[in-house]
């Protein structure tokens, strides 16, 4: 074991944060924290390496072990060149080097006793140096910093001139090389485009050592991470697998408890109205009887209501008016910064009812083709045409849409005033705003509650056109499943950026990717992209993407993209169509439990024919059930 938690808590402002969280790490494990925002998982983090005090409770790094830290921001002002920092973290093993270079040139000059003491210590050095991994430290610094998306020209440029992002890529960089006994990073995905982070997914499973994340980025952890450690009302919670494994497992025990507070809620009611029945006769011998159930009613230990899951709160994207098929047209696009050309030529159509992820590295252009189309920024050349009823919702990172001195219950009521104050708290609480939070102030929000918000008005707009760019940033695994079932029920039509490969795998019917200047089409969601990727090295042209707008896709693509498309309908229908036997099953279920309970009454136990009458009801609702139950196994194969 390289880690103890023991009893950890932690308070602020007499809020508690974390209470008796315990759980270990063991030596080479990758394990993660998941939880919702402000569940105390940068908290513990902090508290784990020494920047913060618990209340209570121990942390216990094993004898001799290091760990390295990563925080969510970092400031690095350093004067040296980003490839010298990264040196820096090699000061050892280069100082090691320079001793082998002064004993090589001492060696030249001794003889007899002497040159012997600098042969042995000469060849104790150069082993320690193999060891260290000296010979191979410069190209180990260099794939690094490739790695996390670092081009050669990067290297010689000063990291007080970085951007935030960069910065943070760069002590990420500089804590890899450290290779202390355990990592500890928070966010690490937050800068880094989809091939930093399959470099980095790489690197961290074969690290030959311990590594604890906290991280929103489900492929990531589904990836990574051997054990994950749920942070939920102040306690914490440890699950051995993945994070899909975790879901699964998460939700069965949700579910088992929550069948054991509303069974121990029901006796609960039954015995209250038990007593309240034996006190109406107001004889001695019924009143004793309810002052007996009385007090095993006080004894019973009475269980806490589990917490709702994300499936417990559903949001309803709904087009004002349907848009013709062709929603979007593009043609001959091209836009450049100065000297530098981002893309060229790009050709692009829409149709209804698509869902379109934009992929690519930082700084290809993924976004200035959202804002270009959003008409907040101008093209070179090209033309884009919007079809028939076409209505445009955007959602930017920078969150323009927004009032900064309203409240957000102000912003939604001054935007939607047909909305009552149960629907405009309900809409607010699905994104995680509840009780006063919903009377702050837009301007004193963070970066991530203003997405949030942003995120809540969008899906009020009621557009056909939904225009995101990197929605997910700064969500919490809850908020991105609500948006995720959102947006797969929307029947409008979607085009987004982002670097979330879990959500472009629930919500993508189609991939573009931005790559040398191009867009590059692949029909399907994620995982179809890469197997389309491993299979060739050449990419599958997209049917709407031709090179210069003049040769048309062929034939077979777009049989291959109408066949794709009427599988991705029957896949939506099926859901739907499972999602409703499901909410059939719990509904006829709470139906026979009431009829059982109807059956315990005292006026019917006496009554032979109201018992026959129920019984037949409960045998035509069981064959019913049986009928749902036989319905749903084939909607779930």
């Amino acid at each position: 074991m390289i880690l103890s938690c023991q009893n950890i808590s932690k308070a602020f402002n007499e809020e508690t944060i974390l209470k008796g969280v315990s759980f270990h790490i063991e030596d080479y494990e990758k394990a993660a924290i998941v939880g919702i925002n402000g569940a105390g998982k940068t908290t513990l983090l902090r508290i784990i390496v020494g920047e913060l005090a618990p209340d209570e409770g121990l942390v216990t790094l094993s004898r001799g072990k290091t760990f390295g830290y990563l925080a969510q921001n970092q400031n690095v002002n350093s004067d040296n060149t980003l490839y010298d920092e990264m040196r820096s973290a090699k000061a050892d093993v280069i100082a090691m080097e320079e001793k082998i270079r002064e004993t090589e040139l001492s060696m030249k000059q001794a003889s007899g006793h002497k040159l012997e003491e600098l042969m042995e210590a000469y060849s104790r050095l150069t082993h320690a140096f193999e060891l260290a991994g000296g010979y191979a430290y410069k190209s180990e610094i260099t794939g690094v910093l490739k790695g996390l998306g670092f081009a050669e020209t990067d290297f010689s440029k000063q990291v007080a001139t970085l951007s935030g992002g960069e910065k943070t890529r760069t002590a990420l960089g500089k804590l890899l090389l450290l290779k202390p006994d355990l990592i500890i990073l928070d966010e690490p995905t937050n800068h880094l485009d989809l091939n930093s982070i399959a470099w980095l997914e790489t690197y961290l499973l074969n690290y030959k050592g311990a590594v604890l994340i906290v991280s929103h980025d489900r492929y990531f952890l589904d990836k990574i991470a051997g054990k994950i450690i749920e942070i939920d009302q102040t306690r914490a919670a440890s699950y051995t697998g993945n994070y899909s494994d975790y879901a699964v497992k998460r939700e069965q025990l949700r579910s088992a408890a929550l069948n054991a507070y509303l069974k121990q809620q029901q006796e609960i009611r039954h015995q209250e109205a038990v007593i309240e029945k034996l006190r109406s006769f107001n004889r001695e011998k019924s009143i004793k009887r309810a002052e007996s159930r009385e007090k095993m009613l006080k004894k019973m230990d009475v269980l806490e209501k589990p917490t709702e899951a994300a499936t417990d709160i559903h949001m309803t994207l709904t087009p004002r008016v349907v848009s013709g098929n062709d929603v979007m047209h593009i043609e001959g696009l091209s836009r450049s910064f100065g000297s530098r050309q981002l893309f060229s030529d790009i050709d692009m159509d829409l149709k209804r009812g698509e869902h379109v992820a934009v992929i690519g590295d930082n700084g290809t252009g993924k976004t200035t083709i959202l804002k270009i189309i959003n008409g907040l920024l101008d093209a070179d050349a090209g033309t884009i045409t919007l079809g028939t009823n076409v209505h445009i919702g955007y959602y930017d990172q920078d969150h323009h849409v927004l009032h900064m001195d309203k409240t957000l219950f102000d912003e939604i009521s001054d935007e939607y005033p047909y909305l009552n104050q149960t629907e405009i708290r309900n809409t607010l609480a699905a994104f995680l705003f509840t009780g006063d939070d919903v009377y702050k102030r837009i301007g004193d929000l963070s970066g991530g509650e203003r997405g949030r918000l942003s995120l809540a008005k969008l899906m009020l707009s009621e557009a056909n056109f939904l225009i995101l760019d990197e929605p997910t940033n700064h969500l919490d695994i809850t908020s991105k499943e609500i948006l995720e079932d959102a947006l797969n029920s929307y029947e409008g039509t979607v085009l987004y950026v982002s670097h979330d490969r879990y959500f472009i795998n629930r919500t993508a019917s189609r991939i573009l990717e931005l790559k040398e200047k191009k867009l590059t089409g692949y029909l399907g969601n994620y995982d179809y992209y890469l197997e389309k990727k491993e299979a060739s090295s050449k990419a599958l042209p997209a049917w709407s993407v031709p090179s210069s707008g003049k040769d048309s896709a062929p034939s077979e693509n777009k049989l291959d993209w109408q066949a794709k498309k009427e599988q991705q309908a029957k896949a939506r229908k099926r859901e739907n169509d499972l999602r409703k036997c499901e909410e059939a099953i719990a509904a006829l279920e709470k139906r026979i439990a009431g009829v059982e309970n109807d059956m315990l009454l005292p006026e019917n136990t006496t009554n032979a024919t109201k018992l026959q009458e129920l019984a037949g009801n409960l045998e035509e609702m069981n064959g019913e059930l049986l009928g749902l139950y036989e319905k749903w196994e084939e909607l779930s194969v």
